[in-house]
C-alpha cells in the first residue's frame, strides 16, 4: 500500500500560479511594513490558494513487478574453439545459480550469433538481444549479462541506441594474451582459362603476440593431383601464389600455414580456394563425307553453340570423279589438309569425321598423326558413320584403327530399329536420364532409325544398342584422349522429328561435351553439396558399387560417409557436422582419387578473421552503462570464477572488483486506489473563515 498528496487545482494551473506569486507578494509587503495581523494575513492567503490548488490524498494498492535480466549466450563459430565450450557452460551453470538467490527477478536466456544459412556475417549479439527486447517493458529491465570471447561486430557507440537505462556486463571465456595464427585470403580468383594460371594474394597473419620484423613461417601449397609445395612466407606479408587451370570446372588450390606450439586453434590456418575452369573457345573441326540428309545436323548443333567455335570442311566429291568440271568450280577454298592435320591439329578441342571415307584425299601419316592427337595430347575423335563405315574405304583400314573403339563386319543392317540405352548406359552421364528414353522395362517413345553397321566391340562402353542389339554409341578413354562411335548415321531423323523424332541435341551435345572432358559429365565424380550444417556427398560411378567416401574437417577430424544408392551409376550420402567451415570429401574412384570441397553452414570470413578474447571491445559500452567487463578464467579448463551479483536501486555504477550488480527498477502494478480530498467542503471553508477571522481581531486590536 502506498500514500501520495495529488493536486487538482480548480482554476487553470497557470492562473494558480499567478494568484500564489501575488499572495506571496502581498505576505511580503505586510512582513516588511510590521502590520498587525502579517502572520496571519499571510497563514489565510496560503490557505485560499491551499483550496484552490484542491489537494488529495491518494491511497495506491501496488503490486510489485519482478526485475527481468537478460543473459545472452554467445554461440558464434569462434566459442566454438579451445574450452570455450566448457567455460561458457560452467559460466552459464553459475550465473543461473547466482540470479536464482535473487528475489523478485526473472531471468530469460537468449542465444545468439548461431551459425545459419540467414544470419548475419559476424558475431552479431546486440541484433539478437533487440529481437529478445522486443516484448520486456524497458523499466523492467534490470541489466544485461552477455557471455562471449569478446569478439563482438555490432556493439552500439552509445548507450542511448540499445533503448533501456541499465547496466550491460560481460563475462568473457577464453584467457587473457591468447595467441592465434591464420591465413588470410588477400585476392582470389572466381575464374580463370582452362591452360592458364591467375594470382592468389595470400598473408599469415598472428594475433597475441609481438613477432620480430621478418619473421618467416611455413606455408604448404596443394593443387589437384600434383606434389605439395612448401614456401617460407613473412608474416604479415602478402604473398602471390600462382593458380593453374589445369582443367574446365572447379580448380581447388589450398594453402595451410604451419601450426605454432600454444596457438589457440588451427582451424583458421588453411585456405581452400575453388575457382572455375572455363575454356575460352572450343575449337572443333568438322569434316564432312560426300553429301547425305544429315549432313547439317551436326553443323547446326555446334553452330548454336556459342561457346563452340567451328571449322567444318565438306567433300563434295571423290577425287577419282571426273566429269570435266574446272578446278576454280569445285569448292571455295583448297582442302588445307596439312595445316589442319599435321601443323595445326593439337589447336582443335575435337575431330568429328562426319560419314567420312578414306578415298584418298587425306594421306596416311595424317590418320596416324591424329591417333597420336588422341593418346599423346588428349585430343577428342568422333566417328559419326553410316554403310560407308563397313566399306572397304572405312576408316577402320587406316592408321585410325588402333584408337577406335570396335571393329566393323563388313555388314549393314538395314531395317527399322529403336535405339536403346544399355544397362551401361543408364549410368553413364552422356546417356542416363534421357527424356523418352523408357523406365520399369518399357520401350523407348523415339522415333525409329533405319540403317546401321554392325561392329564387334573390342574396348570401351557401349552405351546404345541398335538394331540386334548391335553397338550403336561405343566411348572409350583412350591414353589421354577421348573416342567416340555412332554407328548410325540416321540421327538426323530425330532432328527432322520423325514418328516423333527424339533427343538429338540432348544427345549430341552432351557427346561432344564429354568429349571436350567437361566436368559434369565425367562417369567418375564426387559432388559435395552442403544445406546449413549437413552436408550432401554425391558420387557417381560405372562400377556396381562405391566405397564410403571420408569428410575431413578444417581440425583434420575424419568422418565416414556411408553412400548408397540413389539410381542407375548415382549414390548419395549425408553428414550432420557440428562446425561451420571448409570440408574436404574424398573417394577413391576407377582412375585414382576423387575430391570435393564444400563450405557447410555460413561462410563467415569475418568470424573467423580474429578468434582471440579481448576485453576492449565490450569496454567502452560496459562503462557508459555503469556495467564491467570480467576475466572468469584461465580458458585451460571448465573452472571459472563468475562475480558476484546484487541488486542497487539507485546507482550509477554497477561494477567493481569481485562484484556487478543489476538496477532494482522498483516497477510495479496499480491495483486499486482510494482518493481523499483534504481541504474542501466545510471544513475548508471553516478554516478560512476563521483564519480571516483572526486576521481581522488582531488588526482591530
Amino acid at each position: 500500500m502506498n500514500w501520495s498528496i495529488d493536486f487538482a487545482p480548480l482554476i487553470p494551473e497557470p492562473w494558480l500560479w499567478v494568484a500564489a506569486a501575488i499572495a506571496a507578494v502581498l505576505c511580503v509587503l505586510l512582513l516588511l511594513r510590521r502590520s498587525r495581523g502579517a502572520a496571519l494575513r499571510a497563514i489565510a492567503l496560503a490557505a485560499v490558494i491551499a483550496a484552490l490548488a484542491n489537494p488529495t490524498l491518494r491511497q495506491e494498492d501496488r503490486e510489485r513487478l519482478a526485475n527481468i535480466a537478460l543473459v545472452v549466450i554467445d554461440e558464434s563459430t569462434s566459442q566454438a574453439i579451445d574450452k570455450r565450450p566448457e567455460q561458457a557452460a560452467a559460466i552459464r551453470a553459475e550465473v543461473e545459480k547466482k540470479l536464482g538467490a535473487i528475489p523478485d527477478l526473472d531471468v530469460k536466456y537468449v542465444t545468439a550469433a548461431r551459425p545459419s544459412e540467414t544470419a548475419t556475417r559476424g558475431t552479431n549479439l546486440f541484433a539478437d538481444l533487440n529481437v529478445a527486447l522486443g516484448d520486456i517493458p524497458p523499466d523492467r529491465i534490470a541489466g544485461v549479462i552477455m557471455v562471449t570471447d569478446g569478439q563482438v561486430h555490432d556493439v552500439p557507440q552509445k548507450a542511448a541506441a540499445l533503448g533501456f537505462d541499465a547496466p550491460v556486463h560481460t563475462l568473457l571465456t577464453g584467457r587473457p594474451n591468447e595467441f592465434d595464427r591464420r591465413i588470410e585470403v588477400v585476392k582470389a580468383p572466381k575464374y580463370g582459362l582452362v591452360g592458364q594460371s591467375r594470382d592468389v594474394e595470400l598473408r599469415a597473419i598472428e594475433t597475441g603476440r609481438a613477432g620480430k620484423p621478418g619473421d618467416l613461417v611455413s606455408l604448404k601449397i596443394r593443387r589437384d593431383g600434383q606434389p605439395d609445395e612448401l614456401r617460407s612466407v613473412e608474416v604479415g606479408q602478402i604473398v602471390r601464389i600462382p593458380m593453374e587451370f589445369p582443367h574446365a570446372g572447379a580448380n581447388i588450390l589450398e594453402a595451410e600455414l604451419e601450426t605454432a606450439p600454444g596457438e589457440l586453434t588451427p582451424v583458421n590456418n588453411k585456405a581452400v580456394i575453388a575457382a572455375e575452369g572455363v575454356r575460352e573457345n572450343l575449337r572443333v573441326l568438322l569434316v564432312s563425307g560426300e553429301p547425305h540428309a544429315g549432313e547439317r545436323t551436326w553443323r547446326n548443333l555446334l553452330k548454336s553453340d556459342a561457346s563452340v567455335d567451328l571449322v567444318h570442311f565438306t567433300i563434295l566429291r571423290p577425287p577419282e570423279k571426273q566429269d570435266g568440271t574446272p578446278i576454280n568450280q569445285l569448292s571455295l577454298i583448297a582442302f588445307p589438309t596439312r595445316e589442319l592435320f599435321l601443323e595445326k591439329i593439337r589447336d582443335f578441342d575435337l575431330i568429328i569425321f562426319d560419314r567420312y571415307e578414306h578415298r584418298g584425299i587425306l594421306q596416311l601419316s595424317y590418320y596416324d598423326n591424329i591417333a597420336r592427337y588422341v593418346e599423346g595430347h588428349g585430343g577428342a575423335l568422333l566417328i559419326a558413320a553410316g554403310d560407308d563405315f563397313a566399306g572397304a574405304t572405312s576408316l577402320y583400314r587406316t592408321p585410325l584403327a588402333p584408337v577406335l573403339p570396335a571393329q566393323p563386319t563388313g555388314r549393314v543392317f538395314e531395317e527399322p530399329f529403336k535405339a536403346s540405352i544399355t544397362e551401361d548406359g543408364a549410368k553413364h552421364p552422356v546417356t542416363r536420364g534421357l527424356p523418352g528414353a523408357g523406365v520399369d522395362g518399357k520401350p523407348p517413345t523415339w522415333g525409329r532409325w533405319f540403317r546401321q553397321a554392325e561392329v564387334k566391340a573390342a574396348r570401351g562402353t557401349s552405351v546404345m544398342a541398335g538394331a540386334q542389339d548391335s553397338p550403336l554409341l561405343l566411348l572409350e578413354k583412350r591414353g589421354k584422349g577421348r573416342v567416340a562411335l555412332l554407328t548410325s548415321d540416321h540421327a538426323w531423323l530425330w532432328a527432322r522429328g520423325f514418328e516423333g523424332g527424339g533427343p538429338h541435341s540432348d544427345l549430341l551435345r552432351r557427346l561432344s561435351h564429354w568429349l571436350m572432358k567437361e566436368p559434369e559429365l565425367e562417369e567418375e565424380r564426387l559432388i559435395a553439396s552442403a544445406k546449413g550444417l549437413k552436408v550432401t556427398l554425391e558420387r557417381r560411378s560405372m562400377g556396381s558399387t562405391v566405397a564410403p567416401a571420408q569428410l575431413t574437417a578444417a581440425d583434420g577430424t575424419v568422418t565416414e560417409v556411408k553412400l548408397e544408392p540413389a539410381g542407375p551409376g548415382i549414390w548419395r550420402g549425408t553428414a550432420d557436422v557440428k562446425l561451420p567451415g571448409l570440408y574436404k570429401a574424398s573417394n577413391e574412384g576407377t582412375e585414382g582419387p576423387l575430391t570435393a570441397v564444400v563450405h557447410a553452414g555460413t561462410e563467415d570470413p569475418r568470424e573467423m578473421s580474429d578468434v582471440t578474447a579481448t576485453d576492449k571491445i565490450m569496454q567502452t559500452l560496459a562503462s557508459q552503462t555503469g556495467g564491467g567487463v570480467f576475466w572468469t578464467g584461465s580458458g585451460a579448463s571448465a573452472d571459472v570464477d563468475v562475480p558476484r551479483i546484487s541488486m542497487l536501486a539507485t546507482a550509477k555504477v554497477f561494477s567493481g572488483s569481485g562484484w556487478m550488480a543489476l538496477r532494482d527498477r522498483e516497477a510495479y502494478v496499480t491495483r486499486g486506489v482510494k482518493i481523499f480530498p483534504l481541504f474542501t467542503g466545510i471544513l475548508a471553508l471553516a478554516a478560512l473563515l476563521a483564519l480571516l477571522s483572526l486576521a481581522w481581531w488582531r488588526e482591530g486590536r
